[in-house]
Parts: structure tokens; C-alpha cells; sequence
């Protein structure tokens, strides 16, 4: 009894709010079921590493001296030294996707990289708060709306905040149902969102399905070589499902992998949930930020939708440009719902899915080019 009220009487304020912060996570993965296999993990491993003297960052061994910990050992091996949790699980992603509505409508590649606008308005915004170059760039790839990424750009450029963004990654994208339809009425009108598109879509052969994510890592190992590990492994799991002669690899790295994988990544990013290193007013900033990057990622693309009607005959929803964001296929569910409130007949989810995807895409190389223009310039 004496060894368990020493121990609750060392507990800091700070590890009190970690505490509350794991069990909120913890909350809406459970009751709310926002990305739960993420933030379940990340969740209940904020409560393990603030526990006082925490086995799961270091314990002593007789004989042998202090070792680190689970939690500390698999963040050194599996993020810290390799990258390798967040690159295998790309492998998962590419299995899972199908790039064919992508691939009979090309013109939806537009609004994937349209729909990364927030990421270079939420470094511009990181560094006008004070944070520097390495940090705000980390900062801005949350809205790039895809975790992995967002976890190896910050801890690529060695950033102080690589919990916060990870939290901030996670929770946005888990609350991409509330944040995106706010986001679309604000620059959208009732007759634009009412808009009705044909969707006739062209056959796609399985030799083009072959193809592209092959020619994908060609051309973007020539383009942007920083992107490479996390567009290749991208595409090598695309590539697996795709050929037909893999259904097993497939299966595996659609299910086994990418669970697996996942949970590990959850509870090892808690490493850098530690209170000293999270609860300071810098980690609300990146909070507010990552909103801000997720809000200018839908708006971007839905007024760059909104650019090309003025051209176009057959007009485009405008919501079909939010849809470019990397969160896959959220995003292109919540357009889908969108289009079927205002109006009940109204079918766009081959169209925003086409987007979906392309953003997945956009937004690997978006981390890519971040790492390499900023480490270049340090």
C-alpha cells in the first residue's frame, strides 16, 4: 500500500492530463468508433508511458543493467532508426485501393493535388507562430490527411512535436465526417452541391492496371526521389493486388499487414506522448493548425472545382474537389452523404472516389517534396 500511494502522490499534473487525453481517445474510438484501431492504441499507450517510472520506457535487469523499455525499443527500431512502421504500412494502403475510377476519369488526378493546398498554408501559418522551418514543415504535412505520412515527414526532419502531430493527424482524419461538411457549405451553394454528373465510366483493362503503379514509381523516383518509399511501397501493394496472381500476398497485406502494422504503429507513437514533451501550449497551436490544414485542403479543392466550371460545359460538383484529400474512402463517403441529403437521387461516389485516390497519391509525394525542399534547405 505504501509503494502505491508513493506512486500516486509522484504523479505530475501533466501525466494527469495525459491521462484524460488517453481515455478521450480511448472514448471515441470505442463509443464514437472514430479510427479506432489508431486511436485506441495511441489512447491506452498515453496512459503506459506517463505511469510513473514506466516499465514500458526502461527497466532494470539484474546483472544486466537498465534496458529500454517495449515501447521506447520499438519506437527506436520501428520509427526512430528505420522508418519502417509507417513505410510498410503503405503496403497495406496500395492493396486495398482501387485505382480504377482514377484510372477511366484522369481528370480527378487534378484534384488530388489541388486538395493539398492545406498542407502549404498550415507551414505558412506554423512558421508565422513562431515554430521553425523543420517543425512547421512537420506541422503542415497534417494536412496532408494521411497519418503515416505525417509521422515519417516530422520524424524524417527530426521534429520536437512528433506525438502532437500524430494525435492531430489521427483525430482529424477520424473527424473528417464533421470537419469536411462544414468545410464544403462554407464556399459551396445549395444549387452547386445539387449538381448532377454522368458517370459513364470507361473500361479499364488489367494491363493499365498493371502498368500504373509501376510507371507511378518511374516517374515520381525521376520527379520527387524523396518520395520514393513511401510512393513505391504504395504501389508495390497496389501492384500486388492488381496483378492476379497474388490473392494471398494480397489478402495478407490488406488484412494481416495492415493490422498489424497499424496497432504497432498506434502504441509506439505514444513514445512521444510523454507529458514533459506534450502537454505545452505549442502542442494546442498544432492542434489548431492541423484543423486549419484540413479545413484548407476541402476548400482548396472545392474552389478549384468551382475554377473549372467557369470553363466547362458539363459542370462538376463542387464537392467532388473536397473529396481529394488523402483520407481514404471517408472522404469520398462523406461527399456521397452530402449529395444524397441535398438530394436524394444524386450518385457521386464513383467520381469522388477517382478524387479519394488521387489524393492518396497527392498526398505521399506532397511528404516527399516536403522532406526534400526543407532538408535541403537546412
Amino acid at each position: 500500500m505504501e509503494f502505491i500511494l508513493e506512486g500516486i502522490m509522484s504523479v505530475t499534473w501533466q501525466q494527469m492530463v495525459m491521462y484524460l487525453i488517453g481515455i478521450l481517445l480511448i472514448w471515441l474510438a470505442i463509443h464514437k468508433e472514430y479510427e479506432p484501431s489508431l486511436l485506441l492504441p495511441m489512447g491506452f499507450g498515453a496512459i503506459l508511458v506517463n505511469l510513473p517510472a514506466s516499465g514500458v520506457l526502461n527497466q532494470t535487469m539484474e546483472g544486466v543493467g537498465e534496458i529500454n523499455g517495449i515501447i521506447e525499443w520499438l519506437f527506436q527500431v520501428g520509427i526512430e532508426a528505420s522508418e519502417a512502421l509507417p513505410i510498410l504500412l503503405f503496403i497495406g494502403i496500395g492493396a486495398m485501393i482501387d485505382f480504377g475510377p482514377l484510372l477511366s476519369k484522369p481528370i480527378m488526378f487534378l484534384f488530388g493535388a489541388a486538395a493539398q493546398f492545406g498542407i502549404f498554408g498550415a507551414i505558412l501559418i506554423a512558421s508565422m507562430l513562431g515554430f521553425d522551418l523543420k517543425d512547421a514543415a512537420s506541422i503542415g504535412i497534417i494536412g496532408a490527411a494521411d497519418g503515416p505520412t505525417s509521422i515519417l515527414v516530422s520524424q524524417v526532419l527530426h521534429s520536437n512535436y512528433i506525438g502532437a502531430i500524430a494525435v492531430a493527424a489521427y483525430s482529424y482524419m477520424a473527424l473528417v465526417p464533421v470537419v469536411q461538411p462544414f468545410a464544403i457549405r462554407l464556399v459551396t451553394t445549395k444549387k452547386e452541391r445539387c449538381i448532377r454528373m454522368a458517370y459513364k465510366p470507361a473500361q479499364v483493362s488489367k494491363k493499365l492496371r498493371i502498368a500504373f503503379p509501376i510507371a507511378v514509381t518511374f516517374i515520381v523516383g525521376f520527379i520527387a526521389p524523396s518520395s520514393v518509399a513511401l510512393v513505391g511501397f504504395l504501389m508495390f501493394g497496389n501492384l500486388i493486388r492488381e496483378c492476379g496472381v497474388l490473392g494471398t500476398l494480397s489478402e495478407a497485406a490488406q488484412n494481416t499487414l495492415a493490422n498489424l502494422i497499424t496497432l504497432l504503429l498506434g502504441i509506439t507513437v505514444s513514445f512521444s506522448m510523454k507529458a514533459d514533451a506534450f502537454v505545452r501550449p505549442d502542442t494546442l497551436f498544432i492542434m489548431g493548425i492541423g484543423l486549419a490544414a484540413f479545413v484548407l485542403d476541402t476548400i482548396g479543392g472545392v474552389l478549384f472545382a468551382k475554377v473549372l466550371n467557369l470553363f466547362l460545359r458539363n459542370k462538376i460538383n463542387p464537392m467532388i474537389g473536397a473529396a481529394g484529400i488523402s483520407a481514404f474512402p471517408m472522404s469520398s463517403r462523406v461527399v456521397q452523404k452530402m449529395a444524397m441529403k441535398e438530394d436524394p437521387g444524386n450518385v457521386l461516389i464513383m467520381q469522388a472516389a477517382g478524387a479519394n485516390v488521387s489524393g492518396q497519391i497527392a498526398s505521399v509525394i506532397a511528404g516527399g517534396l516536403v522532406i526534400h525542399l526543407v532538408s535541403g534547405y537546412l
